[in-house]
């Protein structure tokens, strides 16, 4: 069976050899992301898949975060790179849900909630809580907060 960790490195022998530098210095600045977080803690280990996809997950969100920040600093040319090496890690993520896929998840929590006795400010908690499991990897945090709080406050 064919690891997520192993096809990235197929993936990075393939662009080695088609002298794709983009994809291939993206490849290999996440399988370094996942090499260093094999060997934190005490004991080295593998990371399972969903692990894996965590960091994958983590390296596109600084790509999106390094794009707006250059972008802001009228760097127009590092942020297109940000973002074209954000697009490279997407393709190994689960695709994100839509804002309606989301928005149906969030009003469905909301009733939830409600229907528990959530009220007020602690309702965002107890909505979150029931969120997160739905969507975990399918949808970035501040987004589905964003969703979350214009739900309680329609």
């Amino acid at each position: 069976m064919t690891t997520l960790k192993s096809k990235l490195k197929e993936d990075l022998n393939a662009a080695i050899k088609e002298r794709d530098e983009l994809r291939s210095s993206t490849l290999r600045l996440t399988l370094t992301a996942i090499t260093k977080e094999e060997v934190a803690g005490t004991t080295k280990r593998e990371l399972s898949d969903d692990e894996v996809q965590k960091v994958i997950g983590r390296e596109a969100k600084k790509r999106r975060e390094a794009a707006d920040a250059f972008a802001q600093g009228g760097r127009a040319e590092s942020a297109e790179r940000e973002r074209a090496e954000g697009e490279i890690l997407a393709a190994y993520l689960p695709k994100q849900l839509s804002d309606d896929e989301l928005e149906v998840i969030v009003t469905q929590a909301v009733a939830e909630a409600r229907a528990a006795g959530a009220e007020g400010p602690r309702a965002m908690g107890a909505v979150m809580k029931i969120v997160n499991p739905k969507v975990a990897g399918l949808a970035e945090g501040g987004r589905v907060a964003a969703v979350v709080k214009k739900a309680l406050a329609g």
